[in-house]
């Protein structure tokens, strides 16, 4: 399996799957992508944003992105948001992928990443990439870039 993440500008024509897949599984992340996109509340334009997917084998098996932390008056603090991996492409290094991307696109531009995660395998996961547990509000994990 080939995965590859890249920045996009607008979610992809086939997050549909991603989307049915995350409902059913009694997620609400990538529903609320596609909210926030449509309002016109969040489409990760901002300096240092980015919204991302990963294609496995051409397939669209995961998304998220990254903004400038709505919950902190700091300009210098990003937060990874609305990540979701395909259940069947999880275990794989798929979400390693997308976070390490994100973080890279991150580096440079904020001083810290601040993300919320709480379901498993979430916390071990995040801290296995880098990122301290937290008692900040709003956040479960931070990594200081």
């Amino acid at each position: 399996m080939v995965a590859e993440a890249r920045a996009i500008s607008e979610p992809p024509p086939d997050l549909a799957r991603l989307l049915d897949a995350a409902q059913n599984e009694g997620h609400n992340l990538v529903t609320r992508l596609v909210e926030e996109w449509g309002d016109g509340s969040n489409r990760f334009d901002r300096r240092g944003e980015v919204l991302a997917e990963v294609r496995c084998d051409g397939d669209l098996c995961a998304v998220g992105g990254l903004n400038v932390d709505p919950y902190m008056d700091d300009p210098a603090v990003g937060r990874i948001r609305h990540v979701y991996v395909h259940p069947s492409r999880r275990r794989q290094g798929v979400g390693k992928t997308l976070i390490e991307f994100l973080v890279e696109q991150a580096r440079g531009r904020f001083e810290r990443v601040r993300l919320r995660s709480a379901r498993m395998p979430g916390p071990d996961f995040y801290a296995a990439l880098g990122f301290a547990e937290t008692d900040e509000s709003n956040a479960t994990h931070v990594l200081e870039l």
